[in-house]
């Protein structure tokens, strides 16, 4: 049986403020979770996550409801949450969903006769691709959100988006640090700025062929490995 114990890596240091403190706490607890801060399996109090968070029960409660219906957590009642363990098989269906999913949008972005808008998504990779380097995680995965769901939404289908976006929570970033650490987190990030330089020069085979490979980099990150054991 599971106990609940602390997470003081939820917080590091930082108190939410008086805005939108649901969607803070949601927020907070999403990128925990897939970087795998959060460990699987192991029974949260939301109690203590709320104490971490500097803010009353209530908004760290909705915020896990709202985490539950995404499928990233567990509400275990009357004890408070979990983090559902991923199997191999769970993070494959998720990678071949959004190879599924990703790729031919991608394309149909490219094989658009207005990319102009797409230009813009370049700046995003750049400052992306300076967090890598930096090693710097959260803003990482901020801006990699930024710029995927955002080049989807540039073909005006919301439910693509958002069921990219669901497929996104569900998988984990373990290999995240792994990569920091070592320096080759700037890899992933110059991915990102050769996929749109693809998209933007119209270009839709170099674009299929890029945001494959990208997710297949991104698959082995999932499991908590580089690519070339992935």
């Amino acid at each position: 049986m599971t106990t609940s114990r602390p997470v003081a890596a939820l917080a590091r240091g930082t108190q939410l403020q008086s805005v939108s403190l649901r969607q803070q706490a949601r927020e907070a607890l999403r990128t925990r979770i897939v970087l795998g801060q959060i460990e699987p399996g192991q029974v949260e109090s939301v109690i203590n996550v709320a104490s971490e968070l500097g803010v009353s029960i209530t908004p760290v409660r909705e915020a896990v409801m709202d985490l539950a219906n995404l499928g990233m957590v567990e509400i275990i009642r009357n004890r408070g949450f979990r983090v559902p363990v991923l199997t191999d098989h769970d993070l494959e269906e998720i990678f071949r969903l959004r190879t599924m999913l990703e790729v031919p949008a991608m394309v149909e972005l490219a094989e658009r006769a207005d990319r102009e808008p797409v230009a813009g998504f370049r700046q995003l990779a750049e400052q992306l691709t300076d967090t890598a380097r930096q090693g710097d995680l959260v803003p990482f995965l901020d801006l990699d959100r930024q710029f995927h769901l955002g080049l989807l939404e540039l073909l005006g289908n919301r439910r693509l988006v958002a069921m990219v976006g669901q497929l996104r929570d569900q998988a984990r970033m373990e290999g995240l640090q792994k990569l920091a650490d070592q320096g080759e987190l700037t890899q992933s990030g110059e991915e990102h700025l050769a996929i749109v330089d693809a998209i933007a020069s119209g270009d839709a085979e170099l674009t299929a062929e890029l945001m494959r490979k990208h997710l297949t980099h991104s698959r082995g990150i999932w499991a908590g490995r580089t690519e070339g054991n992935a």
